[in-house]
Order: structure tokens, then C-alpha cells, then sequence
């Protein structure tokens, strides 16, 4: 089970899925640490650079223009605004800053112009810089990795079978074109899903089978939770059980060893023992700050506290690109 492989049947990812909790952590553990420094944990900073007035219907989603939440609609920040924050988050220790639009898909316009200086002037920190903006052809990506890009987010989601309750003005497969684009322009990849959306156990193993069969992996992984959101169709479901996001973490561990998997969205929500466990079923990088994008997210120096009491340290940035490198040498 250690190897990393392209051929999981959704089978197999359910007899790991539905391991008993304690021996599935186990067993997440042992292959963490066989591919990762399980005392490293990357802390990423997430800003909203342009915020609200999407035309999509993403059912978790305050950003939705079609949505009555408390959301304010924001236009572009400016290149010295997002610079301004990235010393900031490189100072609390971030290693990584990702930059969200909320934004259908890129358009060839001065905004996209501005997000690529955004993208120049961060990556000057030596900071990984990576971006979720939408959809993107096969010319904006390369656009963006020449301007010094590492990353591209770009969630599944869900299951594809599930897609269509989630969201209706995109389909699954536009997800997959773009990261298409994003693998061929040399980018990593940063792609996984959200769980507590009403979806089943099987529409959670399905998300990571699609994945899965990505060759190469995501460089990436995000599980989020659901940050339940009043206005928004999702706004009423309960939170996710702790043991549900270890769970999802573990088996995506041990899924795929080599990937980064992202304790993402909806950490407000648990207490530091479930992060704890987190990190021990393979969970190797965090986002620090007030807010995800919108949504709220435990504070700076509780996290620094955390670090302290587990022992884990920050991560350096590109260290994933140096792993390889000398794998490859």
C-alpha cells in the first residue's frame, strides 16, 4: 500500500476508507512518515483578491452573486496591496500564499495583466505563490507559470456523480480541462474537494478516485469542511464530525503518499485534538489567518500555540520541488 500508483478501483479506496478508525490512522502514519517529515507542517496564507459577484451557483458558496449573504462585493486589489499582505504572512511564518478571484474563468483583460504582476512581485519574496482564479485555457496558464506561478488550485469538489447537486453552471469535466492546462504548463497542481455537503461515503471515496487517477498525482490535496454559510443553499448542514475529517485525510494519505494533503476549510470548527490527528493521519500544511477567502479560520497565534504543544515546525517554501529534483537526479 505504500507505492504511489494510478490504477486505485474505487473498491480498494473503500476497503481503506472503512478501515477501523484507530488502525486506519495507523496505517496513515506509517506511509506519512515514509514520504514526509511528519514534524514539518507548511503554513499557507489565502487572501481574496477580488471578492463576490461570481456568476456561478456553487451551493457552498457566499461568493455567488445569486446568493443573499453578507458577503460585499470587492474589485481587484492592487499589486502593492497583495504585497503588503504577503510580507505580512511571510513574517507570521507563511511559506506559501495563494491568491483567490472570484471569477467564472479568466478573461485576457488588465485584471488578468494585474494578477500576473501580483504573481511576479510575491514570487520575489521567494514565497510559492499560487492562484485559484476560475477556469483558465492552455495560453493563461503558461502565461501565468512564466510569470512565476507554482501553484494552481482547482477543486473537484465532490464526486463527479455528485457534481450536478453541487453546482450546474460548470461540469465536471471543464474542472478536469483546466487542470489539464495547469499540468501542461509545468504548474503543480492543488485540486481536491470539500465534504459535509450532504454527499455519501461512496461520493467521498468516487472524488478520490478521480484524483487519484491523475498521473501525476495533485502536488496538492485540500480536504475542506464545510463552513456552512446562512444564504447559501448549504447554509443549514450540520457541521462535519471530527472522526469524518480524519477519516477523509487518512485515506487520502494513504491514496496518495506522495501529495501534500491540506488541512483546509473549517479548522474553526475543531479543537486542537482533532488537528493533532489530523496531522498524524498525513495532513502536512495548514492556512493561517482570520479568514479563507470569506470564512472564518482560527487565529494566527492559537496556531503558533498548536505548533508548540505537537512540536511541529513551519516547512519551507519549494521544498516539494526540491524533493523531487533530487529524486530525479
Amino acid at each position: 500500500m505504500s507505492e504511489v500508483r494510478y490504477n486505485w478501483t474505487k473498491e480498494q479506496i473503500a476497503e481503506i476508507y472503512n478501515t477501523p478508525l484507530l488502525e486506519l490512522i495507523y496505517k496513515a502514519a506509517t506511509i506519512h512518515r515514509k514520504y514526509h517529515n511528519p514534524e514539518e507542517v507548511q503554513i499557507s496564507s489565502l487572501i481574496s483578491i477580488k471578492t463576490g459577484g461570481c456568476p456561478e451557483d456553487c451551493a457552498y458558496c457566499p461568493q455567488a452573486a445569486r446568493y443573499h449573504t453578507e458577503v460585499k462585493v470587492q474589485k481587484l486589489m492592487s499589486v502593492d496591496e497583495v504585497s503588503a499582505i504577503a510580507d505580512r504572512a511571510q513574517t507570521m511564518g507563511a511559506s506559501r500564499l495563494c491568491m483567490g478571484a472570484a471569477w467564472r474563468e479568466v478573461r485576457d483583460n488588465k485584471d488578468f495583466d494585474r494578477v500576473l504582476d501580483m504573481v511576479k512581485t510575491v514570487n520575489a519574496k521567494g514565497m510559492e505563490v499560487c492562484a485559484t482564479l476560475g477556469m483558465i485555457n492552455a495560453e493563461q496558464a503558461q502565461k501565468l507559470a512564466d510569470a512565476g506561478l507554482y501553484a494552481y488550485n482547482h477543486n473537484v469538489d465532490t464526486s463527479e456523480e455528485n457534481y450536478g447537486n453541487i453546482i450546474s453552471t460548470r461540469n465536471y469535466e471543464d474542472r478536469l480541462n483546466t487542470l489539464h492546462n495547469v499540468r501542461k504548463a509545468g504548474l503543480t497542481v492543488c485540486s481536491g474537494g470539500i465534504i459535509g455537503m450532504g454527499e455519501s461515503a461512496d461520493d467521498r471515496i468516487g472524488m478520490l478516485l478521480t484524483l487519484s487517477h491523475l498521473n501525476p498525482h495533485p502536488e496538492s490535496v485540500p480536504i475542506n469542511a464545510l463552513v456552512p454559510v446562512e444564504g447559501t443553499p448549504l447554509g443549514e448542514m450540520p457541521i462535519v464530525e471530527s472522526w469524518e475529517m480524519i477519516r477523509m485525510i487518512a485515506t487520502t494519505r494513504l491514496v496518495m503518499p506522495d501529495s501534500v494533503v491540506r488541512l483546509s476549510a473549517g479548522r474553526v470548527q475543531m479543537n486542537k485534538e482533532t488537528q493533532a490527528l489530523c496531522f498524524m493521519a498525513g495532513a502536512s500544511s495548514i492556512f493561517m489567518g482570520e479568514k479563507l477567502l470569506t470564512t472564518p479560520n482560527p487565529d494566527a497565534n492559537e496556531d503558533k500555540k498548536m505548533f508548540e504543544v505537537l512540536g511541529l515546525k513551519p516547512r519551507k517554501a519549494f521544498d516539494y520541488r526540491e524533493k523531487k529534483e533530487k529524486m530525479e537526479v
